[in-house]
């Protein structure tokens, strides 16, 4: 029996750790309702849509993920060709799950990310917003699911695009795995955004992100996806991949499922895309990749110029970055000028139908892509097939093909200034740049800088006329060596031969 004393001490400290227990649960419940109303006079304040099941709970889409019949029939499968035990398949998939659902959260969406791009972007580029057809887009019905389709320029286009349509809808992005790395996979699944395995080829891991995919659209989120599939290498927009369009097109399989889908093509475009030269490096021919130590030092380089730069007063924007925005398409009109049961069909006879759709949607976002000053720029000068041309010539060409561009429909950014003021916020950029020298009246391409020229080139190509649809290089010089992209053919060829060389070395 322990002592009076003792008693009183040890009543004393449960009074203290209950006391203390009740202070830290009332703090914590007067903390989550102050983070609530704070996340209401958020939305109020930016008068934007969040789709309501991106605020469900990862628990309940678990849940309802693992009851899904197609992905007990995939975790069945597995386990009989894997000669695993089911319980052992089921581990896998809560795995996937954790990997490809995020936690949305409203504070983390417009407080952070927000206002985070908000000073990104006004820091470095000056941002402006094109519609092709702004009427159409403000007539979708609000029950109606929305899918952006974007070309993919840079890993900025997060951020653009979050910054862009803060105030309309909160989008959830299908990011790829160079984003699971802490604190980027953290930052993003807060955002809203799921994460895809790009390479990965295992049936049960597609079953799960498809349905999760599905489940989602079913369900009303708004998503944002690139149909090229990863950033391009060349500037050019890359051929379409089919996975994830024809995940969300297939929800309309579902009986239950009453709403309409639509398809809104994006264009982007950059006068300064950040990673420009990580993304050439290996389409130059003859050139050689840089190790990943090399890579590193010219990243830390890079952001160390800039930091002393941006606190001595001398960081000047990086030019204009321009999102354009196309007129939506209905995915069950679609539907109805295909054969019936299409969606029903196998695999193999399915995709050449959604092929066509995916790739009159990558049609689209190419004609409103944007054509902003360097680009406009960069293809005059190449046009010429020569390394020094005549400012009064590259002027008049300029000319040329900014009416060719705006005969054709396309989005030429700020057509109505005077093609010299085009002329000259190009010029800062490409001279910033070492692209180009001037001597007196002419400019001087620099070797080194065509590649770069081509990059930048390359992404309005396709809206030129065929008069001007010139081989940018090398050069009309008859001198091979000239630094150059190479097409897709010839990077093909260097695919394959990568393995055998390196079986000889």
């Amino acid at each position: 029996m322990l002592s009076t004393p003792w008693l009183l001490l040890l009543g004393f400290f449960l009074a203290v750790a209950l006391g203390t227990a009740w202070v830290l649960l009332a703090t914590r419940s007067v903390l989550r309702q102050r983070l609530r109303r704070w996340a209401q006079h958020t939305l109020w304040q930016f008068r934007s849509r969040v789709d309501r099941y991106k605020l469900v709970e990862r628990d309940r889409i678990r849940e309802a993920l693992l009851a899904d019949p197609a992905i007990e029939r995939a975790v069945a499968a597995h386990a009989a060709d894997y000669s695993m035990a089911e319980s052992q398949v089921r581990i896998r998939v809560n795995q996937y799950i954790d990997e490809i659902v995020p936690f949305f959260n409203v504070l983390s969406y417009y407080r952070i990310g927000y206002n985070l791009s908000r000073l990104l972007i006004n820091l470095l580029y000056k941002a402006t917003v094109e519609y092709r057809d702004q009427a159409a887009l403000a007539r979708l019905p609000r029950r109606d699911v929305v899918v952006y389709l974007m070309n993919h320029r840079s890993n900025a286009d997060y951020v653009v695009l979050a910054f862009v349509m803060a105030r309309m809808v909160s989008i959830s992005y299908a990011v790829g795995e160079w984003a699971r790395v802490w604190p980027l996979e953290f930052v993003f699944k807060s955002f809203g955004s799921y994460f895809i395995r790009r390479q990965f080829r295992e049936p049960l891991y597609h079953v799960v992100l498809e349905r999760y995919v599905q489940l989602i659209t079913r369900n009303g989120v708004t998503q944002g996806i690139f149909p090229e599939g990863g950033l391009t290498r060349d500037g050019a927009l890359r051929p379409v991949k089919l996975g994830l369009l024809d995940y969300i097109v297939r929800t309309l399989e579902d009986p239950g499922f009453d709403r309409d889908i639509w398809l809104v093509p994006v264009g982007i475009n950059y006068d300064r895309v950040l990673e420009d030269r990580s993304l050439i490096r290996e389409r130059i021919v003859g050139g050689r990749r840089p190790s990943r130590l090399a890579q590193l030092g010219n990243v830390l380089a890079y952001l160390w110029w800039n930091t002393v730069r941006l606190f001595t007063g001398r960081l000047k924007r990086y030019g204009r970055v321009s999102v354009a925005f196309g007129t939506p398409v209905s995915v069950r009109q679609w539907l109805a000028g295909q054969p019936a049961g299409v969606l029903a069909l196998p695999k193999a006879e399915r995709l050449p139908h959604v092929q066509r759709l995916a790739e009159e949607m990558l049609g689209r976002i190419g004609a409103v892509i944007p054509v902003t000053p360097v680009p406009l720029a960069a293809a005059a000068l190449l046009s010429f097939g020569a390394s020094v041309v005549q400012r009064a010539e590259l002027l008049e060409r300029m000319d040329e093909i900014r009416d060719q561009l705006t005969e054709g429909n396309a989005k030429v950014v700020r057509q109505e200034l005077p093609l010299t003021e085009v002329w000259d916020r190009a010029w800062r950029m490409l001279s910033l740049r070492r692209f180009v020298v001037a001597e007196g009246e002419r400019l001087v391409i620099l070797p080194a800088a065509r590649p770069l020229l081509e990059y930048y080139a390359n992404s309005i190509r396709h809206l030129l006329p065929a008069s001007l649809r010139v081989a940018w290089s090398p050069a009309g010089e008859a001198d091979p060596t000239l630094p150059r992209l190479a097409t897709r053919e010839e990077l093909d060829i260097m695919t394959r031969e990568l393995p055998v060389l390196k079986r000889k070395g």
